[in-house]
């Protein structure tokens, strides 16, 4: 049968994830043509996993040890996560969480009214304190909403792609803006204030050469629709273990890489 199967597909997923995850530490000495690439391979994560999160979730006989495995292992990923991004943020496995704890909800509240209201008060803690901010439930929501089966594999990638395309236009319009006000006040701003944006940005995104690099995330987005839309229902070698240790073993590679190499960051840990 042509195509991917699920094994094929999640590896492909984690592979651009751990690229993308490398550059962080690093990001301060890698040349923009390296960290273009590494950042966009990240796009391949999310809408990918986030297909399978639905699978799992439609076919799961215990969902309840499921969210407990997510949290185990996303629990024994925060300082790895943290050493390697440099950034106190819930990492993906507890994004996966929220969405399927949204997915229930989902099923169980008659008024899509009152769930949409939810999914709100939701996302805006998301948006500064977890992975994917509040994208991933939002392509995960797609994945198990939509009904035909081509627009279902498809649209989440093109939806994630859009909305990453934003968040990074915007981050670079404001680096633009900031820019001539960094180290002198100006008609429109203070010094101060601007290395303040500036800086609230760079937690967020990255420096500017990471900025820029974001600004290809979203075309890998749609080759991950596209790999998903190519899925040919096979599962492939038994994986039921595979990410849940990848995760934590590759962010401790690389947070170890980084301590090796003297570019970890420990002031993320406030010493």
């Amino acid at each position: 049968m042509k195509g991917f199967n699920a094994y094929q597909l999640k590896w492909i997923a984690m592979i651009g994830m751990m690229l993308h995850h490398a550059l962080y530490p690093f990001q301060d000495v890698l040349p923009l043509g390296l960290l273009i690439p590494m950042y966009a391979a990240g796009g391949l994560a999310f809408p990918i996993l986030g297909y399978f999160v639905v699978e799992g979730y439609k076919h799961t006989s215990n969902l309840k040890l499921y969210i407990l495995r997510l949290f185990i292992f996303g629990t024994i990923s925060i300082p790895f996560y943290m050493l390697t991004l440099g950034v106190f943020r819930f990492n993906i496995m507890f994004a996966i969480i929220v969405s399927l704890l949204l997915l229930v909800l989902y099923d169980k509240l008659k008024s899509k009214l009152i769930f949409g209201a939810a999914f709100v008060l939701v996302s805006i803690p998301m948006l500064l304190l977890f992975d994917w901010l509040f994208f991933g439930p939002i392509v995960v929501l797609l994945y198990y909403t939509i009904k035909n089966e081509t627009a279902r594999r498809l649209v989440p990638g093109a939806v994630a792609a859009v909305l990453w395309l934003a968040l990074s236009a915007f981050a670079m319009w404001g680096l633009i803006q900031v820019t001539p006000y960094l180290y002198a006040d100006g008609p429109m701003m203070t010094a101060e204030f601007a290395r303040a944006q500036r800086d609230m940005i760079y937690s967020m995104m990255g420096n500017t050469n990471v900025v820029i690099s974001s600004l290809f995330f979203p075309l890998v987005c749609v080759i991950a629709a596209i790999l998903v839309k190519n899925y040919n229902g096979e599962r492939g070698k038994q994986s039921k273990w595979l990410f849940y240790a990848f995760y934590p073993l590759h962010l401790a590679i690389i947070a170890i890489v980084a301590l090796i190499t003297g570019f970890a960051d420990f002031s993320v840990f406030g010493f």
